[in-house]
């Protein structure tokens, strides 16, 4: 069986009650949900909620609901919470709730390395930077993959450095960057083997969970999409949030 979590928090730090902020007269994290119900390879959804009124939300657009503790640190630690108490859940997709645009074929791109090699036991998606923005921003993490396209190093500096590039310009337009896009998806054992280790160096200096991974010798297998996504973290990505749904209603009329 294989099963999406999406975690939703309700006090971030950058947007409070995120889940609940409203993108064309939907909650967010209802937009997430009825994205990733889009994936022909999910068996099911869950939305794991740490505040009764975003569970309250969740259930009243039919969505199945568990209720985390508020002091679980991570998203990750969230799904994991969650996938204890289905068993027969053998793999979990960890959605991003501020990924409201999430494409179901991006989940699926995502989950196909686990369907169909044994040996894979946790992916992640990647896109191709192609503006100097995304480039230079520490918010947008970079990653670095080996020719068989497992995951060599994340970083919120420009990485790979292209040291014979004479401008930004050149560096992403002569050289493959890729952005990383927060999807994971894992075998059950190897979730609840890397929620229960403790936080790495690595991981506390760059602010990236899934250096932990990588410090413990966990091989992350790379896909790399085609798709753009979207991701909500402050007041200003939720204005595009919203101008961007609003341009896909006016296309679709």
């Amino acid at each position: 069986m294989i099963v999406g979590i999406i975690p939703a928090r309700f006090a971030s730090t950058r947007l409070m009650g995120k889940p609940l902020a409203d993108i064309g007269g939907k909650p967010m994290i209802q937009h997430t949900y009825e994205s990733a119900k889009t994936s022909k390879l999910l068996h099911e959804v869950i939305i794991a909620a740490d505040d009764a009124k975003v569970a309250e939300v969740c259930q009243n657009f039919g969505a199945r609901v568990y209720l985390t503790p508020r002091d679980i640190a991570t998203g990750s630690d969230r799904i994991a919470y969650v996938a204890k108490q289905i068993p027969e859940a053998e793999i979990i997709v960890n959605i991003q709730g501020d990924e409201p645009f999430i494409k179901g074929i991006m989940i699926d791109q995502a989950i196909e390395p686990l369907v169909f090699d044994l040996s894979v036991n946790v992916s992640t998606l990647a896109k191709k930077i192609e503006s100097i923005e995304e480039f230079k921003s520490p918010a947008v993490t970079k990653v670095v993959f080996d020719y068989n396209n497992f995951a060599l190093y994340f970083s919120r500096s420009a990485i790979p450095y292209a040291r014979d590039a004479k401008t930004m310009y050149d560096r992403i337009s002569k050289v493959d960057m890729y952005k990383h896009i927060g999807l994971y998806v894992y075998r059950r054992e190897w979730l609840l083997k890397f929620t229960s280790l403790e936080p790495t160096d690595l991981e506390q200096i760059e602010k990236l969970e899934q250096l932990r991974m990588l410090e413990n010798g966990f091989k992350i297998k790379v896909v790399v999409t085609t798709y753009e996504s979207l991701s909500v973290d402050t007041p200003d990505d939720l204005k595009r949030a919203r101008l961007y749904y609003s341009r896909l209603m006016s296309e679709q009329e």
